[in-house]
């Protein structure tokens, strides 16, 4: 049969999905779908994206094969293939752009980032000297799943249970990458308290917050009211520690965390990874919070995704009036874009703010062209310079005390030096850091070794090649 006489076969079966399945759902999932070409026995169906592929294949196929089949008997097999960025594609009906001056004269209103009204970010007399604590920040707001479920319940626990009564989670400690909700449980820990007993001295704090504090006292020569002030605390909330710095901040705020556990009050603690990691800290400080509770929160799977954007579009219909964004879109969304709920919600923005400014539809075609850059997005994989002297010692053959030890023959000084280039280019830690991970070592060793495997990388392709080998080990 020709080629001619299989398109025609294929308008045919378009006619009937879109009778078949409705207009909706065809303008969705089957606009874009074009004819390649037909043996006789199977179809070769191509779409614009892999995501539209993988959601034809798991609702579809079935029809798709079963309507082929009822055209043409001998049809088997229907396949699906994403259409190469080359290729030209079918033309698609770009809708008439809004010019600057037709648009409508108002400023986007983007999303809460919780369900409730929005509230100027208040500060209490509760709060004390601390940070602000968000309203819309709750745990009524919080959107619970797999991967939060049990940092959440921890985080209630503490909340509900009344001042100077001993919980076995403290210090609790909550680390995760960014977007995943540590800040909004902190916040709701704050309120819940605060809400269960007013009388609760209740204090959230960033960490660069308290070094300012800090620092101010000691300006002031206040630092012994400082002190006192802080360890009066019944529930104290400490964000972002990574960031703390300064021998004479973390001195003091290991005294503080030694004396606000020690007299049963209340201690919660979140950074961006588990405390072992942070190199920075003061290994006290460390200590300490590794003798409390530490939970982690994931990334999101799938269903949290969906639960977390469909949160946020109802806050968005409430903030605007005829938002209609389809729910094929949403899905869209929810399977496409994985790293983090911040994404999901900026991807949700992006969407509403569309709607707004163009005074058009949102339609599959024209998210997928304002969510380009975030599709598909993972959060990079956090590298360690453990792993990284792991897999150098296995590909040279050495032992990793051989990498940490004073040993200066060749076969152990060149992945030594290799090994150290690729923690100061694959991490953030410093050269001090760096040379304390490799056996003490002075931050000019490192930082002669990170040059001279720069300057024989240059003259030595192999070597240049072995270097983007062992980068490409190491990221898997």
């Amino acid at each position: 049969m020709s080629g001619r006489a299989d398109a025609a076969l294929w308008e045919r079966v378009k006619r009937r999905l879109r009778t078949e399945l409705g207009e909706d759902v065809f303008s969705s999932w089957f606009a874009r779908v074009e004819f390649e070409d037909s043996d006789g026995v199977t179809v070769n169906l191509s779409v614009p994206t892999r995501f539209l592929k993988s959601w034809i294949q798991s609702h579809y196929l079935e029809k798709l094969v079963s309507l082929w089949t009822s055209e043409m008997e001998s049809i088997r097999r229907v396949e699906l293939i994403v259409r190469g960025a080359v290729r030209a594609r079918a033309p698609v009906k770009v809708e008439k752009p809004v010019l600057v001056e037709e648009a409508p004269q108002i400023a986007p209103t983007l999303l809460p980032t919780a369900s409730a009204p929005i509230q100027a970010v208040a500060r209490t007399e509760a709060d004390g000297a601390g940070s602000p604590v968000d309203p819309r920040f709750t745990f009524e707001t919080f959107c619970e799943g797999t991967a939060n479920r049990v940092a959440y319940a921890a985080a209630r626990a503490v909340a509900e249970t009344p001042a100077g009564r001993p919980t076995p989670y403290n210090p609790l400690y909550i680390h995760a990458g960014v977007g995943r909700g540590k800040t909004h449980l902190l916040h709701a820990v704050a309120q819940a308290a605060r809400q269960a007993d007013p009388s609760r001295k209740v204090v959230y704090l960033t960490a660069e917050h308290f070094m300012f504090r800090f620092v101010a006292a000691l300006k002031n020569q206040s630092a012994i009211a400082f002190k006192e002030g802080l360890r009066e605390i019944d529930l104290l909330l400490i964000d972002d520690l990574q960031f703390l710095q300064g021998k004479s901040v973390q001195q003091e705020f290991c005294h503080m965390l030694n004396a606000l556990i020690d007299g049963a009050r209340q201690v919660v603690v979140a950074a961006d990874r588990p405390a072992a990691d942070l190199e920075t800290l003061d290994e006290r400080v460390r200590s300490r919070l590794r003798g409390g509770v530490a939970f982690e929160i994931g990334a999101p799977d799938l269903d949290l995704r969906r639960q977390i954007l469909k949160s946020r579009y109802v806050a968005a219909q409430v903030q605007n009036n005829g938002v209609d964004v389809p729910d094929t879109v949403i899905e869209y969304v929810a399977q496409s874009v994985v790293s983090n709920g911040r994404d999901l919600e900026g991807a949700l923005n992006r969407l509403v703010a569309q709607w707004q400014f163009t005074n058009q539809p949102v339609t599959m075609a024209s998210a997928e062209i304002t969510l380009r850059d975030l599709v598909g997005a993972r959060e990079p994989r956090r590298v360690k310079i453990e792993d990284i002297q792991k897999i150098v010692a296995i590909h040279y053959n050495v032992s990793k005390a051989d990498l940490l030890s004073s040993r200066r023959t060749r076969t152990i000084v060149r992945p030594r030096q290799i090994a150290m280039y690729l923690s100061k280019t694959l991490t953030p830690r410093s050269l001090p850091e760096i040379g304390r991970r490799f056996g003490g070592r002075d931050h000019t060793t490192v930082l002669h070794a990170v040059r001279k495997v720069e300057e024989l990388m240059q003259g030595d392709k192999h070597l240049a090649e072995e270097v983007e080998l062992l980068k490409r080990m190491i990221d898997e």
